[in-house]
Order: structure tokens, then C-alpha cells, then sequence
């Protein structure tokens, strides 16, 4: 539990974290989730892997300077590594998507699940670790704003994944 004079620090923090993430659900609701319900995986997903791609941001966990040196190593190291090999899989999922190979879908499960177990693990090292939103220095904005819209792109490309097994399942199913 923070000390007394730091809880003001993480209501701040979790304020922020919730309120962005509130923001960019409704986005995905009204403006996501429509733009790419009813199109083809070549060109519903791509744009949110190439968002995702950004999640190299999570390296600056690393960098002195950015972020304080009393960081915890065991939320920077697995946090900034996370983000990256999701980065690296959304990237590598783009090309087979985009030829409309068999295995593009599959690779973009691979990064989502991985990318979601990340952040989730992110998120759960931040209590474990007892991280002083604080020591985030200018990593604050990637945690409280790019986490809550990363979070929301995993749950809609999960949603996208899920209907189309669905929809491709009762069409194998009926014929």
C-alpha cells in the first residue's frame, strides 16, 4: 500500500488511466467497431496492427532519464520487452493478412493474445511491484493513455476475430 502522502499520486494516476480508457472504449464502440465489422480481414485489421506497432514507446520503461531510476527492473524489463515483441508480431502479421494468406488470421491471434497478456501482466506487475506512478516520468502519457487505447484495439480485434470464426463457422456449418 503507498504511503499516505504518495496516494494522491496513484489516484491521479488511475483517474487518468480510467477516464482514457472510458474515452477510447467509446471510440472503439462508435467509430472503430463500424468502420470494420463488415470488412474483409485484409483491410478491417491492418490499421490496428500498425497502431499496435507503436508499442515500441514501451522501451522508453528502459531509459534513464525518461523514467527514474527507482523504476522496479521487474516491471520496466518485462513491460518494455512485452510491448515489443507485440510490436514485432503485429508487424509480421501485417504481410500475411495483407496477401490474404491462411495464416495471417492466425498470426494476428498470436499477437493479440500475446499483446493482451502483456498488458494485463503490466498492468498487474504495477500493484506486485508497487510502481510509483511517479517513477514513470514521461512514460506517465504511454501508461495512462496509450495502455487504455491499446487495451481497447485487443478487445476489438478480439470481437472482429470472434465473429468472423462465428460467421465462417455457421456458413461451413449450413453448407
Amino acid at each position: 500500500m503507498p504511503a499516505p502522502d504518495n496516494q494522491l499520486n496513484f489516484l491521479n494516476y488511475f483517474l487518468s488511466y480510467g477516464v482514457a480508457f472510458v474515452a477510447f472504449s467509446l471510440v472503439g464502440r462508435w467509430y472503430l467497431w463500424p468502420a470494420i465489422n463488415h470488412r474483409p480481414p485484409r483491410s478491417a485489421l491492418p490499421p490496428l496492427l500498425l497502431y499496435a506497432s507503436f508499442r515500441v514507446n514501451g522501451l522508453m520503461f528502459l531509459m534513464t532519464g525518461l523514467v527514474s531510476p527507482q523504476l522496479p527492473k521487474a516491471f520496466a524489463v518485462p513491460t518494455a520487452y512485452g510491448d515489443l515483441t507485440a510490436a514485432v508480431l503485429a508487424l509480421i502479421a501485417l504481410w500475411p493478412l495483407r496477401a490474404e494468406m491462411r495464416v495471417g488470421v492466425a498470426m494476428v491471434w498470436l499477437f493479440n493474445i500475446v499483446g493482451l497478456l502483456d498488458l494485463v501482466y503490466a498492468n498487474i506487475a504495477t500493484f506486485r511491484e508497487n510502481v510509483d506512478p511517479t517513477y514513470l516520468g514521461t512514460a506517465y502519457y504511454l501508461a495512462t493513455l496509450n495502455v487504455p487505447a491499446m487495451v481497447v484495439v485487443h478487445v476489438v480485434i478480439f470481437a472482429y476475430l470472434i465473429r468472423g470464426s462465428a460467421r465462417s463457422s455457421l456458413v461451413t456449418s449450413g453448407s
